[in-house]
């Protein structure tokens, strides 16, 4: 069974790579970029398929081997060989198990990433510029380029929203599990009496589209200018660099002041007018997906409760997955890591689950 999914594959990673050197689907972008994907994606289990045919015929040809063979000193080496084959095997079929797990289609595009101040005033902003501080690190880490679009401080600083672009090779694939509700437990610096406060900020993560994903009328889209209002320099409040957009059939808003540029804010307000039109058709996808399992990792529901920093224990908690961390000083530098690790496992597991029941 695994072995005709495998030549099935291999099947179609030979078309794919015949179809990718024809001249007219190379002068389809759409379509040439498509399979181009596709058949990068088909090459990790294409080279699976090779390797575990080359030890499935080693296992055949060891089994005769030790059928045939007299001499006792062979025989030995044969056995020894065969179980080491046999280990190899098991080892590799888990593997290609888990990369025939079906891939978010998005998972490979740039990231738009949103945080925004929930319940707390004040606590909750600065608590949402800490986990800006914490993603930029992260992406940092992994050598990724951010770049803010739209920022709204806060009073005591913080931000009552902040909403940044994260550039790099399949960062809404890692950068995804993020989404929900992220609460805080910690005395905050207005409080005098030393009480421990709960406050709350959102994170949205979108991937980023493109013109392929996504194709705008210029007749649907409201354009204004006004002056920046926000760190600038001098063309602050004196050119109308700022650029508001709206989308009219959906009603989605999009402003950008962060460049002293207007092409460049109009620029980076069309790609995530873009990516919030496009998430809204990517949600129902979610949507789909989620009913079908009776737990999901990476769901849509970007209301629920995620995760909770505690500051007095020292303390997160993932509450997905029951995963809890004494190590919040590093996390809040950056070093999630082993959180989503552990949720991309636990996604894993789930799918391969439902892998198993769909074929029994």
């Amino acid at each position: 069974m695994l072995l005709e999914k495998l030549e099935a594959i291999k099947e179609r990673h030979n078309e794919v790579g015949q179809l990718i050197t024809d001249p007219e689907i190379i002068a389809d972008m759409k379509r040439y970029i498509r399979l181009n994907k596709e058949y990068k994606d088909l090459e990790p289990i294409v080279g699976a398929y090779e390797e575990y045919k080359n030890i499935l015929d080693n296992i055949t040809s060891t089994r005769e081997l030790l059928a045939n063979e007299k001499d006792q000193e062979f025989k030995e080496m044969a056995h020894n060989e065969l179980e080491s084959l046999e280990e190899r095997k098991g080892n590799l079929e888990e593997k290609i198990r888990v990369l025939l797990v079906p891939k978010d289609p998005q998972d490979d595009k740039n990231s738009i990433v949103e945080i925004r101040a929930g319940t707390g005033g004040d606590e909750a902003a600065i608590f949402a510029g800490d986990l800006y501080r914490m993603y930029t690190k992260f992406c940092e880490s992994r050598r990724w380029k951010t770049e803010v679009v739209e920022m709204n401080e806060g009073t005591s600083g913080g931000f009552k929203e902040v909403i940044f672009n994260v550039t790099g090779d399949g960062t809404y694939g890692v950068l995804k599990y993020e989404s929900g509700v992220h609460r805080v437990q910690r005395v905050p610096q207005t409080e005098t009496q030393g009480r421990v406060h709960t406050s709350a900020a959102t994170v949205a993560v979108l991937p980023e589209a493109d013109e392929f994903d996504i194709e705008l009328k210029t007749s649907d889209i409201k354009k204004e200018t006004f002056c920046s209002s926000g760190p600038g320099g001098q063309s602050v409040n004196t050119t109308y660099s700022a650029v508001r957009l709206t989308h009219n059939p959906t009603g989605i808003v999009v402003s950008c002041q962060d460049q002293k540029s207007q092409i460049k804010n109009m620029d980076k307000a069309m790609k995530v007018l873009r990516s919030r039109i496009f998430d809204m058709e990517y949600k129902k996808y979610l949507d789909e997906i989620a009913s079908r399992r009776k737990t999901m990792v990476s769901t849509g529901d970007r209301s629920a409760k995620i995760r909770t920093y505690n500051f007095p224990q020292g303390r997160v908690t993932e509450h997905r997955i029951g995963l809890t961390l004494y190590n919040l000083s590093a996390i809040m530098d950056g070093d999630i890591h082993e959180i989503i690790e552990a949720l991309q496992v636990a996604e894993n597991a789930e799918k391969l689950k439902e892998g198993v029941s769909t074929e029994t």
